[in-house]
């Protein structure tokens, strides 16, 4: 493993829903990292009361580049991760074409860290580069275009961090909370995703 990363792969659920297909896809993505032999941390944003960001500026960095809402320690520490760990995945459910309000608002409080980045931060331009798998999970089984606005939002969101997207596990027509817990072949290729990610990471010199 590239000695400047180290920790754990961190795997962020966006779900409103507890126990639904993409905590499923989340936990199998993770469990298959551990197969590997890597260490992996499922986050449940739903778990943490996030507040949207309000578009102030107030973390603009000649202002001292902290956000001024109340949550905002809460909030660095769940970024922390994104400064830290070596691998991620971003597992969600389409809501319209879309994330859920909620992993939404995770992402739109990224703003001081952009702002940072934007300004030539050395410690934000100096991250190593590494992935994130996104795996989304739709109710719906056609659509050319069904994961489109997701997958740009995670793009721009994880370059503020020099994480690049691999290929995404699009898992359509999975619209019963439980249904892709009860797919042993959905659940087995998420389990291999992880494994495989988790070993490329290993073998880099």
């Amino acid at each position: 493993m590239n000695p400047s990363i180290s920790g754990e792969a961190v795997v962020f659920a966006g779900s409103p829903r507890k126990g639904g297909n993409s905590d499923a896809a989340a936990q199998a993505f993770a469990q298959g990292v551990r197969e590997a032999g890597g260490q992996a941390r499922v986050i449940l944003l739903r778990g943490h009361d996030l507040m949207p960001c309000r578009g102030c500026y107030g973390c603009r960095p000649d202002l001292g580049g902290r956000c001024v809402l109340p949550d905002a320690q809460a909030v660095v520490e769940l970024y922390e991760t994104l400064l830290r760990a070596p691998l991620f995945a971003f597992a969600a459910p389409v809501f319209f074409y879309h994330l859920p309000a909620h992993a939404k608002a995770f992402i739109d409080r990224s703003q001081p860290w952009y702002l940072r980045w934007e300004a030539g931060d050395p410690l934000m331009r100096a991250l190593p580069r590494r992935t994130a798998h996104p795996l989304l999970v739709s109710g719906r089984a056609e659509g050319e275009r069904l994961f489109e606005g997701t997958l740009l939002t995670l793009k721009y969101f994880f370059l503020t961090f020099n994480v690049r997207l691999a290929p995404a596990a699009e898992l359509r027509g999975f619209d019963g909370p439980h249904d892709l817990a009860t797919s042993p072949a959905g659940l087995d290729g998420l389990r291999a995703r992880g494994a495989a990610a988790w070993q490329a990471l290993s073998a880099k010199p």
